[in-house]
């Protein structure tokens, strides 16, 4: 039992440095990939991969889980429950650091070999476009060529369409101008109607009064007479 324990705690303290060994070893990896991973070259992604660093994280994870199986052997064996329950509990914590160790080693691993890709399809790529560069620049300029075609199209359309503008606005101020003048013209005859008929009302106005005048003459001329006849 002394002995089981003794060996317990032997086991768990080395699974326990192992474990802390696996996490800053993957911390500098992710580390050391991401700052890569920021150079342009594609030469320093690919150099990575040669890196046995992820080999011996593998290795030690394969070595932690020995230990647990190692571990789960010797709990077993311990006959008082709460110091059985307690050591499974320590297991399969460290059982379960160690899996969950694995798994961000292969997400690392996935990704790392994703970069890899990239880059040496990256560098297939420009190595085939420095080989076409003669190709592309004549296709560089033959777009060029159609562009300028496009804005002398663009720009004969609007200077068309300006004109056509212009045209209609001239028409438009014609079309103004003749009706201004016909109204001009039926005001200038309105005005001479209208003055002939004031002409007119003048004359008579003047016979009226002459007539006015005449008949107030007569009147007191014929009452004067009257008056004198009387007396």
């Amino acid at each position: 039992m002394e002995g089981g324990g003794g060996n317990l705690s032997e086991l768990y303290s080395s699974s326990k440095r192992l474990s802390l060994k696996i996490r800053d070893a993957l911390e500098r990896l992710e580390f050391t990939t991401t700052s890569s991973s920021s150079l342009s070259s594609s030469s320093a992604v690919i150099a990575a991969s040669s890196d046995d660093q992820p080999t011996l994280i593998r290795r030690d994870i394969s070595q932690i889980q020995s230990l647990c199986a190692d571990m789960d052997r010797l709990w077993c064996s311990i006959p008082s429950k709460p110091q059985r329950d307690l050591w499974k509990r320590k297991v399969e914590q460290i059982s379960e650091e160690a899996e969950s160790f694995r798994a961000s080693l292969d997400k690392y691993t996935s990704r790392h070999q994703r970069r890899v890709q990239e880059a040496q399809e990256r560098a297939e790529l420009l190595g085939r476009a420095s080989g076409d560069a003669h190709v592309l620049r004549i296709f560089d300029e033959e777009a060029q060529a159609v562009e300028s075609v496009r804005r002398s199209s663009r720009l004969l359309e609007e200077s068309f369409a300006t004109g056509v503008a212009i045209l209609s606005k001239c028409s438009e101020q014609r079309d103004h101008l003749k009706r201004a003048q016909r109204k001009t013209l039926d005001v200038l005859n309105t005005l001479g109607l209208s003055n002939s008929l004031l002409r007119l009302i003048e004359r008579r106005n003047r016979f009226d009064r002459w007539i006015k005048y005449a008949g107030v003459t007569v009147t007191i001329i014929i009452v004067v007479m009257f008056w004198r006849w009387t007396r």
